[in-house]
């Protein structure tokens, strides 16, 4: 086949650029193409779209994945261009803003702050003091059952549930979420199914109280217990209202009587006695009492008016919540204010996810959860905690920019100013405290009462001290747990720590002290109160030193050659001869020498000469722990 010829027709040629051809187009000769003003209008159109195209807007933080998605390219991609920066992620983990910033940008995207006009409200339950009042309705009393372990809690929670299953139900599925309502006369009542103290003051510690009344259950056989106690005391703290359910009343040796009398003593008086607390004898062997239960809740409910505005954007807590195999992430949630429905962008805590079904403890779909109602929830991105506050929002764009926020903040969230001895007369001063929380743990039964009533007598500037728990035994987690809920103070008398609340009092921040003479303890509180409290030092090990040799100097002193096994020995700090493993002696460095000359400080693996004042019966393989005290800001 010929090669095509080269057109070099008239046309061909008139393509080149030629000059002159302007100044001859007056002549007759053909134009040339100019672009008009309409597509200069087009192609700017173009490029703005290209360009809004490519701009983006991020929140605080954004798991690999979803910022994969926003620029809608592969995650592969974004990760190899966090590698290339010198961050090492996978898919499932979070980046902060500036990291996605940088690599957006390496990517050719425009970053554009976010507008303040949609950054959402913190997360918290609305107050119903804020509502419109014409706007509230009344809504069913939200319970929790608490009592001392045996006493029947779960048997009772059992049979309230069960009696309220009607005939049509009772061959359908029930399920357990956390929580469920019954109804009685047509009137309704939430049940958490999480009976004890414990998960309702951990609840409570977050912030997040989910509870309007307590029911505390005491069996007529055993009568008041230490449990039982802790629990109304929790239930106190909290400012709720205790109905009290004395069951196993069809026993032999059940003693009602007798229980009423016991409530009376910790301050929970009958009404037959002229008190204020609700008793009901009830039997979950036998289904006793239970309508009686139901109708004084009812009762207790009318009479706190409880109420909530079901219009609003729903708000609550999160009861429990678990990752389903089938299903995802499934949070059981109690709604507190509001009305939840399938489609709102929902934030939980720091996740977020839009509500793609609803269902309630029968397993039954909803379109929609009312004040009070609970719930379980599918659609969230990821598991919630127990206890995190959610609340609905305009949309998914919002939801995700509060969950990055908050997400950030529980990395390094800590307790809001927590209540310390040291500290306590700066925050008087600034009317942050009108009232001083203690729980109070003693040897024996015998010093609490002589130790509260001193403590309740207490006062100072308008501030009184409040025994919020006392008891007798060691410091437990559920003590630290109601002191970081109710933001007080643990008072130790002849009492120990144990070693999980050791923990938990660290990580919450929560003030313990110990004491063992009763005046020194109320001194220290009531110097505390005026501002007069000694500063708090705390014990500082430096380092141990093992015994190798002795050197006699005099009848009364003697020198100890010693290996430094760890830390260091400093001139001067305090020492503990360490011998079977019990203190032999306690006293201070005297004097330090190393190769006949004397020493500052002596480092661990090396030898030294330790002289301790007023001690000089060393043997070898005692052990020397060296430490300093030191001042607690």
């Amino acid at each position: 086949m010929s090669p095509r010829p080269i057109n070099r027709s008239r046309g061909a040629k008139d393509r080149r650029p030629q000059q002159g051809r302007g100044k001859s187009a007056g002549n007759g000769a053909r134009p040339t193409y100019t672009p008009t003003a309409s597509n200069d209008r087009a192609a700017v159109a173009v490029a703005v779209a290209a360009r809004e195209e490519r701009s983006i807007e991020l929140p605080d933080s954004i798991v690999v994945k979803d910022f994969a998605d926003l620029l809608k390219i592969s995650p592969v991609q974004i990760i190899k261009e966090l590698m290339k920066n010198g961050i090492i992620a996978n898919i499932n983990q979070q980046i902060d803003r500036d990291a996605a910033s940088v690599v957006a940008s390496d990517l050719g995207f425009e970053v554009k702050e976010p507008e303040p006009a949609e950054r959402a409200a913190p997360l918290e339950i609305p107050s119903v003091e804020e509502e419109d009042p014409a706007l509230l309705q009344p809504r069913p009393p939200v319970v929790t059952i608490m009592g001392h372990v045996d006493h029947g809690k779960t048997s009772l929670l059992d049979v309230i549930r069960q009696a309220n299953v009607t005939a049509q139900e009772a061959g359908g599925i029930t399920q357990h979420i956390g929580a469920y309502q019954v109804e009685l006369h047509g009137q309704k009542i939430t049940f958490l199914d999480t009976p004890g103290h414990e998960a309702f003051t951990a609840m409570r510690a977050r912030g997040a109280q989910a509870t309007d009344i307590a029911v505390l259950v005491v069996a007529a056989d055993d009568g008041v217990m230490p449990q039982t106690l802790e629990a109304a005391d929790h239930a106190k703290a909290a400012n709720v209202p205790i109905v009290v359910a004395i069951n196993k009343i069809d026993k032999g040796d059940a003693n009602p009587d007798r229980v009423k009398q016991q409530l009376a003593e910790i301050g929970l008086v009958p009404e037959e006695y002229g008190g204020q607390t609700i008793v009901v004898p009830v039997s979950a062997r036998r289904k006793q009492g239970i309508d009686s239960l139901l109708e004084m809740l009812l009762l207790v409910a009318e009479m706190q008016e409880y109420k909530a505005n079901p219009t609003r954007s729903a708000a609550g807590v999160v009861i429990e919540a678990k990752l389903d195999k089938a299903r995802g992430p499934v949070a059981t949630v109690l709604v507190k204010a509001g009305t939840l429905k399938i489609g709102d962008a929902v934030v939980a805590g720091g996740t977020f996810g839009k509500v793609k079904a609803l269902f309630d403890d029968k397993g039954r779909r909803l379109r929609k959860a009312g004040p009070s109602m609970p719930a379980e929830v599918l659609g969230l991105g990821a598991v919630p905690a127990a206890g995190d506050v959610w609340k609905v929002v305009a949309d998914e764009k919002i939801a995700r920019s509060l969950a990055g926020e908050r997400a950030t903040e529980l990395q390094v969230e800590t307790p809001v100013s927590p209540v310390t001895l040291d500290d306590l007369y700066k925050q008087i001063q600034a009317g942050q405290i009108k009232e001083l929380n203690v729980i109070v743990k003693t040897d024996v039964q015998g010093s609490v009462e002589p130790i509260v009533n001193s403590l309740n007598r207490l006062q100072a500037e308008d501030v009184r001290v409040r025994v919020i728990h006392s008891g007798t035994g060691s410091i437990t987690e559920s003590d630290v747990l109601l002191a970081s809920a109710s933001h007080a103070v643990i008072i130790g008398f002849n009492s120990r720590l144990e070693p999980g609340a050791k923990h938990l009092a660290e990580e919450n921040q929560v003030d313990i002290r110990f004491y063992e003479v009763i005046y020194k303890l109320v001194e220290d509180v009531q110097k505390a109160l005026t501002g007069l409290l000694e500063p708090k030092f705390e014990e500082a090990t430096e380092g141990h030193a093992e015994v190798r040799q002795l050197f006699k100097i005099s009848k009364s002193e003697a020198v100890a050659g010693v290996m430094v096994t760890d830390g260091k020995v400093t001139r001067g700090s305090r020492c503990r001869v360490i011998r079977g493993g019990g203190v032999l002696y306690d006293g201070k460095v005297g004097s330090l020498r190393r190769f006949k000359e004397d020493a500052r400080d002596v480092a661990a693996g090396y030898e030294c000469g330790v002289q301790i004042d007023g001690f000089s019966d060393f043997q070898v393989g005692d052990i020397l722990e060296f430490y300093r005290m030191e001042r607690v800001s």
